[in-house]
């Protein structure tokens, strides 16, 4: 599969603030997911303590009647709902799915909880607006959920309240369709200002991951450059693994006969083509020099290794390179060089490559467009120690 460039997939969209693609946006979340479990555990903390500090203003208004303990039930409710979510946020490894559903639930049981408290304290419909409307801001902008999850919590919550105040509270149709309409605007700046503050810090990512795309990768093909090779992907082998090194033959010809953009043309068309086979997320494409590449297979053997590079050399000598409008088509050839750890070997991923470079001019001093390959045998146990 090819690797998209940053801009493919990191389009923002203009309505949720979310990456348009669902892939950057699953990394996205899995790389904030620790910070976003903190926050929502102790948003969830501060918000219970705060709405059984509300049972005051119960006592306050009704005194100690039968329904005060109804209203003290249905604030432990929440405190015991919230608070569990709270716990499982902060102690446990939750991943972004059930993160979500753990705000989410939060949510729905504290609204049904303070409607039906609004109901047992019918003469106070105007506080209870504003309280719902401080919920609703805690709702978009403080408790971390998906923005449409919120929309659709909030939305349904002003909504039920409203048809509440219609049957309990009495109130003219003035003072009903202003409640209405602050409520629907409290609502619609919440979701502006979530979508942005969504879009912020996507922005924020996305700067990053443009700028280590720019440290990691080759400007003109996309692969991974020797960088990125020595820093990230060096290191002792762990269970089978080959690698393929290939060379463009006569590259420097097609430079001096057809021009550097026909040599431009020509290493993005390899390039597209290695990238086109590996496995998306295990293998690893790297541009090793000017037009050779390296290809890195964990867990593959020799015979699948050699399988791909034949592949690799017949698909790619098999139809002449596209180099522009008005431009002749060029022929091109590579030449392959596939070593692979034996089972049972300690051979390193350098020792792998130095042995693939090896291959790979043996290939070309044969008359180049071939493969060749070697299984580095195992080390005896001696030399292993």
């Amino acid at each position: 599969m090819l690797r998209p460039t940053p801009s493919d997939s990191l389009a923002i969209d203009p309505l949720s603030g979310e990456f348009a693609d669902r892939g950057t946006e699953s990394a996205y979340l899995s790389h904030h997911l620790e910070a976003t479990r903190a926050q929502l555990a102790f948003t969830l903390l501060f918000c219970t303590l705060y709405f059984l500090g509300f049972f005051a203003t119960d006592l306050a208004a009704l005194g100690m009647v039968p329904d005060t303990a109804l209203l003290l039930g249905a604030r432990v409710l929440v405190a015991a709902t919230a608070g569990s979510c709270a716990w499982l946020a902060w102690r446990r490894p939750l991943p972004v799915a059930a993160t979500r559903m753990a705000a989410s639930v939060a949510e729905v049981v504290a609204l049904a909880c303070f409607m039906f408290i609004a109901v047992h304290r019918p003469g106070e419909f105007h506080w209870h607006a504003m309280s719902l409307a401080i919920m609703v801001l805690v709702i978009y902008l403080y408790i971390p959920n998906r923005l449409a999850y919120a929309l659709a919590i909030a939305a349904t919550a002003t909504a039920g309240f409203l048809i509440l105040t219609l049957a309990w509270a009495g109130m003219g149709f003035a003072d009903l369709l202003t409640l209405g309409m602050l409520l629907a605007l409290v609502n619609t700046f919440g979701a502006l200002a979530a979508r942005r503050y969504n879009a912020a810090l996507r922005e924020e990512y996305r700067g990053r991951r443009i700028q280590q795309h720019a440290a990691e990768r080759d400007h003109l093909t996309g692969c991974y450059n020797r960088r990125h090779l020595h820093e990230k992907l060096m290191g002792p082998a762990s269970g089978p693994l080959a690698v393929i090194l290939c060379d463009i033959d006569n590259f420097k010809g097609v430079n001096d006969t057809h021009g550097h953009a026909a040599g431009d043309a020509v290493l993005l068309r390899f390039s597209r083509l290695l990238q086109g086979v590996v496995r998306e997320g295990l293998d690893s494409v790297v541009r090793y020099g000017g037009e050779e590449f390296l290809v890195i297979l964990p867990g593959t053997g020799l015979d699948e290794a050699v399988r791909l590079a034949e592949w690799l050399r017949s698909r790619f000598g098999a139809a002449p390179v596209n180099t522009g409008p008005g431009a002749p088509p060029v022929d091109a050839t590579a030449s392959f060089g596939v070593a692979a750890a034996a089972p049972g070997s300690s051979a390193s991923l350098e020792a792998l490559i130095d042995a693939a470079d090896k291959l790979m001019y043996t290939a070309k001093r044969n008359g180049r467009d071939r493969v060749e390959a070697l299984a580095l045998p195992a080390l005896p146990l001696a030399a292993a120690a």
